[in-house]
């Protein structure tokens, strides 16, 4: 157990929550209409819709896994015990995974490729998409070439992160783990710190009113040049 390890399970979870509170409370208190995506759907929605659906989903399926392995770890362990339902399980993370690193590859060329979404696309945009994109890629080589890991998650992760739920860290649960497995706990603890300083905060905004507000029509008025817009002239009419 080196000094890198006790920074990375020992102190940058603890630093990563503490800022993603204070940063998100201060943020909705101050800047509350701040909580948005920033979508660039209305731009071009083609190539948006198959990367945000796979992605969604991919990353939606991936987070609750693994939270059910948090949260009931043995359950998840008793599931794993028949081969064959340690095989379904394996292959239901494996198509999860897949999925959002297909849907983030894609989110990544439509960003790059089309003029009007890549102008629209911040400095900040691009820092999520390189730890989303590390965390991703590292979680799918896991599931591949290391294999079991809904059970080692179970057996091994699940206590550390419950250590630090009672402020008493026992990183000797991952710290013998390979490179691999600690960049993607570095890079999953610098996403929880960054959250609140980007448009990820929108998740924390359930769109439920989305299903019972009325029809909204939004018209744009396009400046010179097609691949900017000028935001200061839109009009925004609420249909009713």
């Amino acid at each position: 157990m080196n000094t890198i390890d006790q920074l990375i399970f020992g102190v940058l979870p603890y630093l990563a929550m503490a800022l993603f509170f204070i940063e998100t409370i201060r943020r909705y208190v101050t800047e509350k209409y701040s909580y948005t995506t920033m979508s660039s759907q209305f731009l071009e929605n083609k190539q948006h819709f198959w990367g945000m659906m796979a992605f969604h989903y991919g990353i939606i399926g991936t987070i609750a896994g693994h939270i059910i392995a948090f949260l009931l770890p043995k359950s998840v362990l008793w599931w794993n015990s028949y081969p064959i339902r340690l095989y379904i399980l394996e292959a239901t993370a494996f198509i999860f995974g897949a999925l959002s690193l297909f849907g983030v590859a894609a989110i990544i060329y439509r960003r790059i490729s089309n003029p009007r979404v890549k102008v629209t696309t911040r400095f900040t945009d691009w820092i999520i998409y390189l730890f989303l994109t590390v965390v991703i890629v590292t979680g799918v080589y896991i599931a591949m070439f290391y294999g079991w890991g809904t059970s080692w998650f179970a057996a091994s992760v699940t206590p550390y992160l419950w250590s630090l739920v009672k402020f008493q860290p026992q990183i000797e649960y991952v710290a013998s783990l390979p490179p691999v497995f600690k960049t993607h706990f570095f890079c999953v603890f610098i996403l929880i710190a960054l959250f609140p300083f980007t448009k990820l905060v929108h998740i924390l905004v359930a769109p439920n009113q989305y299903m019972l507000r009325k029809r909204q029509v939004v018209r744009w008025r396009w400046g010179r040049n097609p691949h900017l817009i000028d935001t200061n002239s839109c009009e925004l009419l609420v249909a009713g």
